[in-house]
């Protein structure tokens, strides 16, 4: 099984290799690591793990806890595969067809940022305008999912939302009247670095299309 685990520690010298320590003893294999943020002191990291029948969250949790300072966000799975170049291979696809840049984009976008499924909306009324084929069937053409509409949860910039088992990010398409909507369900809030990530990808390809 391939994990993602979000950890929070004290940035000093070490302190990473603490954490690979404990990751190790519960028999995880490290692929990637990639870091979100270095601020106050504390640094947070995302770690890319295969792990044959990896213990449960609460079980990573509690080793870590030993090591003081320590502290998991999240662990979820991913379809991400470490070394891999998902932003380029999207942007590689829409610019051989901009003319289906904006669904490229959805159906690709989730797999930049460890995202379950995206969707495209119409800004102001939010109506659906392309799904990725993870999104769940539930996802009506008013863009209603649960008892969210998206359309509220759409603002001029970029955002990272919650609402309900959701946890969402929300990023307007600029000169295209459209935001995309991405969505998990396992693993902590998106973390700014990923929207920032996904951010600078939706204005390239709006770029790309525009000047198709």
């Amino acid at each position: 099984m391939i994990l993602r685990l979000r950890v929070s520690f004290p940035d000093r010298p070490g302190a990473l290799g603490q954490v690979a320590r404990v990751l190790g003893t519960l028999g995880a294999d490290i692929l990637q690591v990639t870091v979100l943020e270095r601020e106050t002191g504390r640094a947070v990291d995302d770690f890319i793990v295969s792990w044959p029948g990896g213990p449960d969250a609460a079980t990573v949790r509690d080793r870590l806890a030993v090591v003081p300072g320590m502290r998991v966000e999240g662990v979820w799975p991913t379809r991400e595969t470490p070394g891999a170049a998902p932003d380029y291979d999207l942007l590689r696809h829409v610019a051989a067809d901009p003319s289906r840049a904006f669904p490229t984009l959805v159906d690709a976008v989730p797999d930049l940022v460890g995202a379950e499924w995206a969707v495209a909306l119409a800004s102001g009324e939010g109506g659906l305008v392309h799904r990725s084929w993870q999104a769940p069937a539930v996802l009506d053409e008013d863009g209603g999912l649960a008892g969210v509409k998206f359309g509220d949860l759409t603002p001029l910039r970029p955002a990272v939302l919650a609402s309900g088992p959701y946890r969402l990010m929300s990023l307007p398409v600029p000169g295209a009247a459209l935001h995309v909507v991405l969505a998990r369900t396992e693993g902590p809030p998106f973390h700014r670095a990923e929207m920032d990530r996904a951010n600078r990808v939706v204005e390239i390809v709006s770029i790309i299309a525009a000047s198709a």
